[in-house]
């Protein structure tokens, strides 16, 4: 099924199905990296007056989430993309960081911000990104080096 027919919109993490999926992604985080390389955010902290939070949902169920958290008037940190495994490879990852991309510019930040796993289990995301102009660059804000992580930048 296409990734038009999604529905995005802002989420603010009530939903049991939002907020399953939040546990999901955390918990895939930590089958694939070590817990000093984890920077994914919990439901408390994707509810921080800085941070907005999206949902896709086709035809009713829950596809997937990111987040965009404000770094500064003109900086964002994309958080928390994470499409349910029945809609992997179906578009939502990428329709979802379209639409993030799209709310940030209409925000006024002018550039993106992402830090995501550097082992083969994350090179579907790392993939995803670079192909929507993302590219890699040194640790932003409170990161410091980490051989798991990589990270990404773009303008918007």
């Amino acid at each position: 099924m296409p990734a038009e027919v999604l529905d995005i919109r802002v989420d603010d993490l009530t939903g049991e199905a939002s907020i399953e999926l939040v546990r999901q992604h955390l918990a895939g985080m930590y089958d694939l990296s070590p817990a000093e390389s984890i920077h994914a955010l919990d439901v408390s902290a994707l509810r921080h007056p800085q941070v907005t939070v999206w949902s896709a949902w086709r035809d009713g169920e829950l596809a997937g989430i990111g987040a965009l958290a404000r770094l500064s008037d003109a900086d964002g940190e994309l958080k928390s993309m994470r499409v349910a495994e029945a809609h992997l490879g179906t578009g939502v990852g990428r329709a979802i960081l379209r639409h993030i991309l799209a709310a940030a510019q209409t925000a006024g930040i002018t550039r993106v911000w992402l830090e995501t796993g550097s082992d083969a289990g994350f090179l579907a995301a790392r993939s995803l990104y670079a192909s929507e102009g993302f590219t890699e660059c040194e640790p932003f804000g409170d990161y410091a080096p980490d051989p798991a992580s990589t990270f990404m930048t773009r303008a918007v």
